[in-house]
């Protein structure tokens, strides 16, 4: 246990705040959040499907009192509502909000006897420092692209229960998706589970998370005897340096597919007490007993296929203690009611370095070992205000920073894609050789890309800024997109060159702006 908390403590993230631009309360403009891009997956489409806060207002709220009173401020607890979190949401910001569409508590994010709500983290990063969420009596609930660490259950402060995402008692409907969970230690730490599910908890999809450096990954069911909970779905997460409970299943079915469990120090699926579980194709690294019936003598049951077990060691059999291993077979079949995509167990763990967590722009793999950006929910939608490309006068001010690099801009024929974009802009749109349209992503920073079907050799780029947006651009790195290596950095728009470089796809990606980023052109020459 003591090598596992010392990697813990090394390896916390560091806080990702933002300063707010729009203060809670205040409904921004009707847009699709992030988290609508492409839908629920798993278990949580069936019973009726997750939706979360689609249809309702946006709001946005950079501290906890705030995401309180977006809730609040709704008149009756199943009003839609999509909160979009930036900034850190610790103690010291959330506090109490009365009103009809609530019923919150200090010191917790609380979903309480509610429904229809989205909370989404935005621009710079959302994290919930210390501060658990908490879903009780609830129902249709999206939580997308937080951090929540090292929430506490002893020790000071306390919140949640130790919980850093925790349900129970008639919940319903609820998918967590791109999220990063994280401790620094165990209960012995004052920390306890990462994702549980408790008193009647069904129909919940975790999905492209990573849940770390804990003693206790989740639960599903607090005792032998609370079996009224399941219908889970676990699909391309990253499960790292944990003691056990990744998950724990008491009763019901949890179905696991394309994640990743690296470094599970004690024991890994645990299904017990009359728990099935079906498991695919996922890929177990350097492990103990990873699959299996641990710590009872109520045993549970596991349909097994297309797994990798890679340096996995397996216990004896024993009183309360019944691995899978070393050679897992099937003790039952799960009949899986939702259709869905298996990547093959090989390529889990590079899939999963482009898309589990928080920050990774919502990307999914294809079902075929690649990563590829969400879906945008209306990629054609025009906004009012927007230039019209039309006109044979454009704006004067049009910017021309300066004068392009000898030879042929590569981007011009090539495709182009990003980790999001606002409504009325396009990824096509900075490389269609048109100042007068711009591709702005939906936050403060975002990455832009051009891509091409085969090798390309660029030294050379030339972000343009839209008209009124100069100067919006803040820091920013060029990246390899097929090795991730980071070609060059800096600040501000203009030609930015680096030592020629042969790819099919290339990054500009924003990591922090003076306003609203809008990129006119992303050019690319070979000299």
């Amino acid at each position: 246990m003591r090598r596992s908390i010392e990697r813990r403590l090394v390896s916390a993230l560091a806080t990702a705040a933002a300063a707010a631009v729009v203060a809670a309360g205040l409904a921004l403009p009707m847009s699709q959040a992030s988290a609508q891009a492409d839908g629920a997956t798993g278990y949580a489409t069936q019973n009726g499907g997750t939706t979360g806060g689609a249809g309702g207002q946006t709001v946005r709220a950079t501290t906890g009192t705030q995401i309180h009173e977006a809730l609040c401020a709704r008149p009756s607890t199943s009003t839609p509502v999509v909160i979009e979190v930036e900034g850190t949401i610790n103690h010291g910001n959330t506090s109490k909000v009365s009103g009809d569409g609530c019923d919150t508590a200090d010191d917790v994010i609380e979903l309480k006897k509610i429904s229809n709500v989205t909370i989404v983290g935005v621009g710079g990063g959302a994290v919930f420092d210390q501060l658990g969420i908490h879903i009780r009596e609830s129902r249709n609930i999206i939580i997308q692209n937080v951090t929540v660490r090292n929430v506490k259950k002893s020790g000071s402060p306390t919140s949640n229960g130790g919980d850093a995402i925790g349900m129970e008692k008639d919940v319903r409907n609820v998918w967590v998706d791109h999220v990063t969970l994280e401790a620094s230690g165990g209960e012995s730490e004052g920390y306890d589970g990462l994702f549980d599910m408790k008193n009647n908890t069904q129909y919940v999809t975790l999905s492209y998370s990573t849940l770390r450096n804990s003693g206790r990954g989740g639960l599903v069911g607090s005792s032998e005897s609370d079996r009224s909970n399941g219908y889970v779905t676990y699909h391309h997460n990253l499960y790292e340096n944990i003691d056990s409970r990744t998950p724990l299943l008491r009763g019901g079915i949890g179905h696991m597919y394309n994640n990743h469990f690296v470094e599970i120090q004690k024991s890994g699926i645990n299904s017990r007490a009359g728990a099935r579980a079906k498991v695919e194709n996922n890929y177990f690294k350097d492990s103990k007993d990873v699959l299996g019936t641990f710590y009872t003598d109520e045993r549970g049951s596991w349909e097994v296929s297309g797994n990798i077990f890679d340096n996995v060691t397996w216990s004896s059999e024993g009183d309360d203690n019944y691995p899978a291993g070393p050679n897992p077979q099937s003790t039952t079949s799960v009949s899986i009611p939702y259709s869905y995509e298996l990547d093959d167990a090989g390529c889990v763990l590079e899939v999963l370095e482009q898309t589990a967590g928080a920050g990774k722009g919502n990307r999914i793999s294809d079902g075929n070992c690649e990563a590829e950006d969400p879906a945008d929910p209306d990629p054609t939608d025009p906004d009012p205000t927007d230039p019209d490309p039309t006109d044979p006068d454009p704006d004067p001010t049009d910017p021309d920073p300066t004068d392009p690099p000898g030879g042929t801009n590569l981007s011009i024929g090539a495709g182009a894609d990003g980790s999001s974009k606002a409504s009325g802009t396009s990824y096509g749109n900075v490389i269609d050789g048109d100042t007068s349209t711009y591709w702005s992503p939906t936050g403060s920073t975002g990455r832009i890309s051009v891509k091409w079907g085969s090798n390309a050799t660029v030294s050379t780029i030339n972000i343009r800024e839209a008209a009124g947006a100069e100067g919006n651009i803040g820091s920013w790195q060029v990246v390899d997109h097929d090795t991730g290596a980071v070609l060059t950095t800096g600040s501000g728009a203009g030609v930015i060159t680096f030592d020629s470089v042969t790819l099919r796809k290339i990054n500009f990606e924003i990591t922090s702006s003076n306003g609203t980023p809008r990129v006119a052109e992303f050019e690319t020459y070979a000299g």
